[in-house]
């Protein structure tokens, strides 16, 4: 079984795997639309973490882990609780594309995907009102500024070939954001 990654997947799975490939997905954007309360904010400042959008003309790259024997049960059992239960994601299965060369046809892979129907989806806003909404958010798995400039760092080292104009405009607000803050945190020591 194939399952792929589009979000913190991709830098932390949290389950044991046989092998891994970096690659994309066609037919999907990805989309900081998803609310979370759990891994990257709380009830009361709920993060927000990507999902996939339909859009035929869209690629979406990511990473596809290759799960065998036991690691198939434990790892299902595992993301159902993580993406499914506590996130609001439903799984899908879609075709992977290997970014490696030598790649035979595409494979087929699971993915969890959040839907406007669950609870937690949250839409679309402004790249600035996400990356404000992200800059005050923190979870159990820590803070949701994390899970962007990883999610960006991924893009940049793994695929520097492909374009994501969605997380980079974020990531950008981010940035001219937090000057600010830092300003402002640091006069307030001053004084």
């Amino acid at each position: 079984v194939w399952i792929f990654g589009y979000g913190s997947l991709v830098w932390r799975p949290g389950f044991e795997f046989t092998s891994r490939k970096v690659g994309f997905i066609r037919g999907y954007s990805r989309r900081f639309w998803q609310g979370d309360t759990f891994h990257r904010g709380s009830e009361r400042m709920p993060g927000r973490v990507v999902t996939l959008l339909e859009d035929c003309g869209a690629c979406t790259w990511g990473v596809a882990y290759e799960v065998r024997g036991e690691q198939i049960a434990a790892s299902l059992q595992y993301l159902n609780m993580r993406e499914a239960v506590l996130g609001g994601y439903d799984t899908k299965l879609v075709k992977f594309h290997p970014q490696e060369k030598d790649a035979e046809e595409p494979i087929l892979a699971l993915v969890y995907i959040a839907t406007p129907q669950n609870p937690s989806y949250l839409g679309p806003a402004s790249e600035e009102d996400i990356a404000a909404q992200i800059i005050v958010s923190s979870g159990c798995a820590g803070h949701n500024i994390e899970y962007l400039l990883r999610l960006a760092d991924f893009m940049r080292y793994f695929c520097p070939q492909a374009e994501d104009k969605h997380l980079f405009s974020i990531e950008e607000a981010l940035i001219s954001i937090l000057p600010c803050l830092y300003y402002t945190e640091e006069s307030l020591e001053e004084t």
